[in-house]
C-alpha cells in the first residue's frame, strides 16, 4: 500500500529536517507539508505544500479528505518559552490542535500517528539525575502541563479506539538547518551562531545548569525509528524517554574553544527561562527505548560540537 504522509507544523526545527528525510523515504508528492505559513522556497518546491491550522476543524478535515493520510506526524505546539508568555494560546493550541487530529485520524482511518512530549513533563519533585521513564510528574510550565496531558490522551485513543499513536519525549535538539522555536534549550543552538559571527555570547542559562540535548539528526532518526517499528515492540503509549547526552553551558562553551580558541561566553542574570530549566531533569534514562525497539544514539558532546561548527561555518 502507497503511504501519504502528512507533517503537520512542517516549518519548525524538527519539521524542516523532518520532511526532508521522509521525502527521500517515500517520494517526494508522498509527503505533504502543512504549516499556518508558507515555508521558504526549498520547501515550497520539494513536494506538496498546504496552509493548515489544527484548531480550525474545517481547514484540517479538507487536508484530510484530500490527501487521506496513512501516517501523520504532528510537530505543531507552542514551546515553553514563549508558551509561558502566552499560557492560555499555550493550551489550546497544544491540546485542542492534538485532539482534532486524533479524532480525524480516527474517522479517516491512519495507520499511525506520532505526536512528541518532551522532558518539560517532569518537574521539581521528579528525579534530577538519570530522570527514569516512570516517576513524579509534575510539570510547573503550561508547555509541561499540555505535554503531561497529550501524553494520557495519545494512551487513551490507544486503550480506548485502537489508534496506533506514538510519541517520544525530546530533550533540548541542536542542529544547524534551521532556527530554534522559542524553547528553554535554545542557548545551545544560538550560541553556535554567535561564537562564528561575533565570537563571544551571553547565556540566559547559568553556567552549570546541566540540562540533556540531542543532535537533530539523532531526534530525527528515533522520531522515524519509531513509526518504522513494528506495533508490537511499541509497549509505551504515553511517551518514550530518549536521551543523547547532557551537558552545563560552560561545558558546552570549553568545547567550542577547541574550535574558536577566542570564543568568550557569559551570563545574563535573572532570566525567566533559568526557572524552568531548574526545574527540569539533567539527564534522562532512556533503557526502555533502547530495549523495545533498539533505539541508539549517534552524537555526544564532541561530535556534536565538531559538526555544527563545521556545517555552520
Amino acid at each position: 500500500m502507497k503511504e501519504s504522509i502528512l507533517v503537520i507544523g512542517s516549518n519548525g526545527q524538527i519539521g524542516t529536517e523532518l520532511v526532508a528525510d521522509l521525502r527521500v523515504i517515500y517520494g517526494p508528492q508522498n509527503v505533504v507539508a502543512t504549516d499556518i505559513r508558507e515555508p521558504g522556497y526549498e520547501m515550497l518546491n520539494a513536494g506538496p505544500f498546504e496552509i493548515s491550522n489544527v484548531l480550525d476543524k474545517q481547514n484540517l478535515q479538507a487536508i484530510f479528505e484530500k490527501y487521506k493520510p496513512t501516517q501523520i506526524y504532528l510537530l505543531a505546539a507552542l514551546l515553553s518559552a514563549t508558551g509561558e508568555q502566552k499560557p492560555k494560546m499555550a493550551w489550546e493550541l497544544n491540546m485542542e490542535g492534538l485532539i482534532n487530529v486524533l479524532d480525524f485520524a480516527l474517522t479517516y482511518q491512519t495507520k499511525k500517528v506520532y505526536w512528541p512530549s518532551s522532558i518539560a513533563v517532569f518537574g521539581p519533585n521528579s528525579p534530577k539525575n538519570n530522570t527514569p521513564q516512570y516517576s513524579v510528574m509534575d510539570p510547573n510550565t503550561v508547555y509541561g502541563i499540555s505535554k503531561l496531558a497529550g501524553e494520557r490522551w495519545c494512551e487513551y485513543y490507544f486503550l480506548k479506539y485502537g489508534l496506533d499513536v506514538r510519541s517520544l519525549r525530546y530533550p533540548g535538539l541542536i542542529g544547524w538547518k534551521s532556527a530554534p522555536g522559542g524553547g528553554t534549550t535554545d542557548y545551545a543552538v544560538h550560541i553556535f551562531h554567535e561564537a562564528l559571527k561575533n565570537k563571544t555570547y551571553a547565556s540566559f542559562l547559568s553556567a552549570e545548569t546541566e540540562l540533556p540535548m540531542m543532535h537533530m539528526e539523532d531526534a530525527i532518526k528515533a522520531t522515524i525509528g519509531i513509526m518504522d517499528a513494528p506495533a508490537e515492540l511499541i509497549k509505551i503509549r504515553s511517551s518514550y524517554n530518549v536521551a543523547g547526552m547532557s551537558f552545563t553551558p560552560h561545558q558546552l562553551g570549553e568545547e567550542i574553544k577547541i574550535h574558536l580558541p577566542e570564543f568568550t561566553l557569559t551570563y545574563l542574570e535573572n532570566d525567566p527561562r533559568q526557572a524552568i530549566a531548574d526545574s527540569w531533569p539533567k539527564s534522562i534514562n532512556d533503557d526502555f527505548a533502547r530495549k523495545d525497539w533498539a533505539w541508539h544514539n549517534q552524537y555526544d558532546l564532541k561530535a556534536l560540537v565538531k559538526n555544527m561548527i563545521d556545517n555552520l561555518k
